[in-house]
């Protein structure tokens, strides 16, 4: 298989990663993240790694935690972080009159943070560790997902939000790629959202959200009884 300037190989992963905190926002490896930057620190992050070969921005979690302090003379790091992520390929951007990037990130590989190196430029970073999700990077099989199930609880729960959604789209969307955009565009809870980052594999994933989706709608669904 021929890869594409935007599709990497596990050998171009990059040893150093600024990271974006930013709580109830879920990259996955084969997702589209578009973000808005303002901030002086996250716009100074965006221009070094539109300098980079490869052009790579972690997104994190917040876990709610207090913030840390740095060691030294560093200021305030922020708030603490899950320690698993997901890298995304900076695949556009455009500068806006008033001084923001609107860009987007093309999820590659989800990484465990092996270590966190001072601040450059008011931002964070780390030393990423892809190993044990080196598959990300890999074409796949079709996951095999309950799409009737997952479906009847995407409805209860469009219903329950109030959301009319565009469902002949939906139903044109493969598998991986509708689990996909339902884990990473539903406005579960941060915590939530983490449990769909961090399922091991697509299959796992679709289950995780089925839950979710069954949790959130307030009802019985499948057989399965409603948690709280």
């Amino acid at each position: 298989m021929t890869r594409s300037p935007f599709d990497p190989s596990f050998e171009d992963l990059p040893d150093i990663l600024p990271i974006f905190p930013l709580a109830g926002v879920l990259l996955l490896p084969g997702g589209t993240l578009p973000l808005n930057i303002f901030e002086p620190r996250y716009l100074s992050m965006t221009t070094d790694a539109l300098k980079t070969a490869d052009r790579m921005i972690g997104m994190v979690q917040p876990t709610g935690a207090e913030p840390a302090e740095a060691s030294g003379a560093s200021a305030r790091r922020g708030p603490e972080v899950y320690p698993t992520g997901c890298a995304g390929r900076l695949v556009s951007f455009t500068e806006t009159d008033d001084g923001r990037y609107l860009i987007n990130l093309a999820g590659a590989a989800r990484f465990r943070i092996r270590e966190e190196l001072p601040l450059l430029h008011g931002y964070r970073r780390v030393r990423p560790d892809f190993s044990d999700y080196e598959n990300d990077l890999e074409p796949a099989l079709p996951p095999s997902i309950d799409r009737a199930g997952l479906t009847g609880a995407l409805e209860h729960y469009f219903k329950a939000q109030g959301i009319e959604p565009d469902w002949s789209t939906i139903e044109k969307m493969e598998d991986r790629d509708l689990v996909t955009f339902l884990a990473m565009g539903c406005p579960f809870d941060p915590s939530e959202k983490q449990a769909l980052l961090e399922a091991d594999g697509p299959e796992e994933c679709s289950q995780v959200l089925l839950t979710l989706l069954q949790m959130a709608a307030g009802r019985d669904i499948g057989g399965e009884g409603t948690r709280h």
